[in-house]
């Protein structure tokens, strides 16, 4: 993966672990002028990650992000690529915004810094075409595999990062593929984007002396989530394919729902139970109760009626047992990176399992009354994890849960 303060696994896992936020001042543009001045930026050197000029100059930010991070992926999974059938090996990426920082940076290129309304291609660079086909995300690591089964794009908003693993565990399981490279990648901390958020007014506006306390789930002074960036790529793999070749195993995909709420663009129903539905939706999928649940990975934006919404949804999916289980929030350390945060979040799932370890929600100093669960303020917990519950909620009234189980 490739998150704000934590390049690799490594990284990512120790920063999770300490309790530390990556947000930051915004560094990338100038937003003297914006209502939320903050960011989680990545400290992302493209050729000291590996990428050759010419792909950075072809590659949208967010398309780096995907390959660098299959890169890792691959490598940590032992797989041979010679050896795989390319025609049963595939591709799942998930985008919320596609190339959006090449777009930011096109536009006023093409439009003289916004002021001719009809924009002159002659000043478009040869890549504009792939900037505005969010797919070219997918089709690059693709390419990076050489992957020739089935290859797709997912966008759903917030919850693209994990409906692209369902997808990917969907074609393995229905036997069009043995290998999967899935997940999500974004890079979204540019002027359009950050001025989108200002006018919903959903991004924090905060301003005190300490950036890495501006997101806050589940605090009862929370204002607003802190749009990040990032990526992280999984390999998932038909379980029998694994076993015959020694591969070292995180998690198992056990189930996986998603549902929506057909209410409003950016609004959510304060009782939750379109997400409760997907929450119970795939605990049937993965034959397991409520109770079975060790920990969950909220979604945990830090605005005021998510958290409400998301609270509520665990109450109603889990009944009594969402106040014994333990919550957390790790948005509170390294941002939302819209689409891409569901992998990012899937794969810290996967390291908890790994490691019986809980990250915590940082910055969460005084609990909201409505918010009254286990969200495992300030420092990470170890505990043994035999199932984790990842959830996420995007506009549009998306709603998706993935359950992962320690292997066999």
């Amino acid at each position: 993966m490739v998150a704000p303060g934590g390049i690799g696994t490594k990284d990512y896992w120790a920063l999770l672990t300490g309790g530390r936020a990556a947000t930051r001042y915004t560094t990338f543009f100038d937003a003297s002028t914006y209502r939320s001045r903050v960011a989680a930026e990545v400290d992302f050197d493209p050729a000291a990650a590996g990428l050759g000029v010419r792909e950075i100059h072809r590659m949208d930010r967010s398309a780096q992000f995907a390959v660098v991070s299959a890169w890792e992926a691959v490598a940590d999974s032992g797989l041979a690529l010679g050896g795989l059938d390319p025609l049963r090996t595939g591709v799942s990426i998930g985008s919320a915004v596609g190339a959006a920082t090449s777009l930011d940076q096109a536009y006023p290129l093409l439009s003289d810094e916004g002021r001719d309304w009809r924009t002159d291609t002659t000043y478009a660079v040869p890549q504009l075409y792939d900037y505005m086909v969010p797919s070219a995300l997918a089709r690059e690591v693709a390419w990076t595999v050489a992957a020739q089964g089935p290859v797709a794009l997912v966008s759903t908003g917030c919850t693209s990062g994990l409906d692209a693993l369902g997808h990917a565990a969907g074609i393995i399981a229905e036997g069009s593929a043995d290998v999967m490279l899935a997940g999500a990648a974004e890079a979204p901390v540019c002027a359009i984007t950050a001025a989108s958020f200002d006018a919903i007014k959903a991004t924090t506006p905060y301003e005190g002396d300490d950036p890495a306390e501006a997101c806050r789930p589940f605090d009862l002074d929370r204002d607003g989530f802190v749009l990040g960036e990032g990526g992280a790529i999984l390999v998932v793999e038909e379980k029998e394919h694994a076993r015959r070749r020694g591969a070292h195993v995180y998690a198992e995909i056990a189930g996986f729902a998603t549902r929506g709420n057909a209410f409003h663009m950016t609004g959510l129903r304060p009782d939750g139970t379109e997400l409760a539905a997907a929450v119970g939706a795939a605990l049937d999928e993965a034959r397991l109760p409520a109770d079975a649940v060790d920990y969950v990975n909220a979604h945990g934006s830090g605005t005021r009626q998510n958290d409400v919404h998301e609270t509520n949804a665990l109450k109603l999916s889990l009944g009594s047992h969402a106040y014994d289980v333990p919550v957390s929030s790790i948005k509170s350390m390294i941002g939302h990176s819209l689409g891409a945060i569901g992998s990012l979040e899937a794969a810290a799932c996967a390291l908890a399992l790994e490691n019986g370890a809980v990250p915590p929600t940082a910055n969460l100093h005084t609990p909201d009354p409505e918010c009254d669960l286990d969200y495992v303020p300030l420092t990470a917990r170890a505990q043994p994890l035999n199932t984790v519950l990842s959830v996420g909620s995007g506009f549009g009234g998306l709603q998706s849960a993935l359950v992962l189980r320690k292997p066999e």
